[in-house]
C-alpha cells in the first residue's frame, strides 16, 4: 500500500460526511418525546451545570497561566540573551582610569552595539530594594558596572573573558547564561504545567458528567424498560441523553468561561508595577483562545455521555 492508498483510506467519504452531520442537525434539533426521558431538572442537571461552569471558570485561568508565562519565557530569552554586565572591583584611585580601558576594551570588541556605565545613582537604585534607600554607597566597596547591548550577532564571550583579563585584570564579565537558562527552563515548566491543568480538567469534567448520566439512566431505568417494549433503539434512547447533557455542559460552560474572562480582566496589570512580571491575562489575538472552552466543554460531554449511555443501557438488556 503507497502513500495514497493510505492517505485514501482516512479521508472520510462523502457518506460519513453526511452520516455526521446529520448526527450533529439531529443532536441540535432534538426530540421532543425522547427529550422526555431526561429529566429537565433535578440535581443531575445541577451537576452538570455547575461541573461545567466551574471548570470552564478554572480553564480560563490555567489558560491565561499558561500564555502568560509562554511570553515570560520568550521575553527573558530575548532580553536577557542581549545583555550582559561587566564589573571592576580596583582601588579608588585606579577606577577611573579602569573603566576608560574597558571602554576602549568594549568599543573595539565585534558584536557589541552599546556600553553604558552605570551611575552611582542606578547602583543604588538597584540596591535599594535589597539595602533599603539609605545605603551608604560612599562606605562600601561597591564594584563599578557597565552595561553591555549586543547586537544582532553578538560577541564572543570567551575570546572577550580572555582580552579583559590580559587588559582589565579587574573586570569580570557575565553574560547572565548562568541564571537566565534556569528562568527560561522555570517559566517553560509552567506553561507546561498550565497546559497539564487544562487536560486534568477536562478529565474531571468528562468524569463527573458521566457519574451525571449514569444517575439519570439508572433513574429512568423503568422508563427506559418501557421504551424498548414499545420498539425505541438503544440509539434512541441514548440520543436524548446526549443531547440534554452536551447543551447543559455546553451552557454551564459558556457561564463559566464568561465569568473567568470577567475575573482576568479585573486582574491588575502586574506587568505595570514591575519590569520583572508579565500580567496573568490574554494579550491582543490570545482573547480568541477561551472562546474554545464551551465547545470543548461540549465535545467532552457528548463522548463521556455517549460511552455512559451505551454502557448503561447495555447493562440493563
Amino acid at each position: 500500500m503507497n502513500i495514497s492508498d493510505i492517505l485514501k483510506s482516512l479521508t472520510p467519504d462523502k457518506h460519513t460526511v453526511l452520516a455526521a452531520t446529520k448526527g450533529a442537525i439531529q443532536l441540535l434539533k432534538g426530540d421532543q418525546h425522547a427529550d422526555q426521558v431526561v429529566p429537565p431538572s433535578g440535581h443531575t442537571a445541577t451537576l452538570t451545570s455547575f461541573t461545567a461552569g466551574a471548570m470552564a471558570f478554572l480553564a480560563v485561568f490555567a489558560l491565561a497561566l499558561s500564555l502568560a508565562t509562554g511570553r515570560l519565557a520568550d521575553r527573558w530569552k530575548t532580553e536577557l540573551s542581549q545583555s550582559a554586565t561587566v564589573r571592576i572591583s580596583a582601588p579608588e584611585d585606579q577606577m577611573s582610569r579602569q573603566v576608560s580601558k574597558l571602554i576602549e576594551v568594549l568599543n573595539t570588541t565585534p558584536g557589541i552595539a552599546a556600553v553604558n556605565v552605570l551611575s552611582e545613582a542606578d547602583q543604588k537604585a538597584l540596591l535599594e530594594p535589597w539595602f533599603g534607600p539609605d545605603i551608604p554607597l560612599d562606605d562600601l566597596p561597591i564594584p563599578k558596572l557597565i552595561d553591555i547591548i549586543q547586537d544582532g550577532n553578538g560577541f564572543d564571550a570567551d575570546g572577550l573573558r580572555l582580552r579583559l583579563s590580559a587588559e582589565v585584570p579587574g573586570a569580570v564579565l557575565d553574560d547572565h547564561s548562568r541564571w537566565r537558562k534556569p528562568l527560561v527552563r522555570a517559566a517553560g515548566s509552567l506553561r507546561w504545567l498550565g497546559t497539564l491543568s487544562i487536560l486534568l480538567i477536562a478529565l474531571a469534567t468528562a468524569a463527573m458528567i458521566t457519574l451525571a448520566a449514569n444517575a439519570a439512566l439508572a433513574t429512568n431505568a423503568q422508563v427506559i424498560k418501557v421504551l424498548r417494549l414499545v420498539g425505541a433503539r438503544d440509539d434512541y434512547i441514548a440520543q436524548a441523553f446526549v443531547r440534554r447533557f452536551t447543551l447543559r455542559a455546553f451552557s454551564g460552560a459558556a457561564v463559566g468561561t464568561l465569568a473567568g474572562v470577567i475575573a482576568v480582566m479585573l486582574l491588575p496589570d502586574a506587568s505595570a508595577a514591575s519590569g520583572f512580571l508579565t500580567g496573568l491575562g490574554f494579550v491582543g489575538w490570545q482573547w480568541i483562545w477561551p472562546m474554545f472552552i464551551p465547545p470543548l466543554a461540549a465535545i467532552v460531554a457528548y463522548v463521556a455521555t455517549r460511552f455512559a449511555a451505551f454502557k448503561r443501557l447495555g447493562e440493563l438488556t
